[in-house]
């Protein structure tokens, strides 16, 4: 998020804060009930949260945050945002290795076909050389012959 779209951020999380408390108090008001005093203050109590969710209801639009639908429906169902994180995670690193581990196979390839060519055909070897190591590839050495 950029540093200006801090402002309605912090402005909607005090608010949120607030409303917060007001259902606190009102919750602790409602279980030590004392009579018409606290029939006063709880009355006054609900105007708060009343004139906070205004509040928050007219600051909350200028604040965008991009849920993925998936992390939506995952916490629809009633699961942990959390455990969709860490299986996110998992999965990404279980891409990444296989992914890398094909990377790794056709680099090997590459240089097991290189030196194949090279091996049956030396008059290509500049060309074989040139086209591997312009692919970011290095040519392996010639294998020892057997005598």
């Amino acid at each position: 998020m950029a540093p200006t779209a801090l402002g309605p951020v912090v402005a909607v999380e005090a608010q949120m804060k607030d409303i917060v408390q007001n259902l606190y108090n009102l919750m602790v008001q409602s279980f030590d009930h004392q009579g018409n005093l606290t029939h006063d203050a709880m009355k006054r109590e609900i105007q708060s949260l009343v004139q906070n969710l205004l509040k928050l209801s007219q600051t909350a639009p200028a604040v965008y945050v991009d849920i993925p639908p998936e992390v939506t429906s995952y916490v629809e169902g009633g699961r942990n945002p959390d455990i969709f994180t860490r299986e996110f995670v998992e999965t990404v690193q279980r891409m990444n290795q296989m992914l890398k581990g094909r990377a790794e196979a056709y680099r090997l390839l590459q240089e097991t076909l290189a030196r194949d060519l090279i091996d049956g055909i030396p008059e290509l070897k500049d060309d074989i050389t040139r086209t591997v190591e312009s692919t970011g590839g290095k040519v392996p050495p010639p294998r020892a012959s057997i005598t």
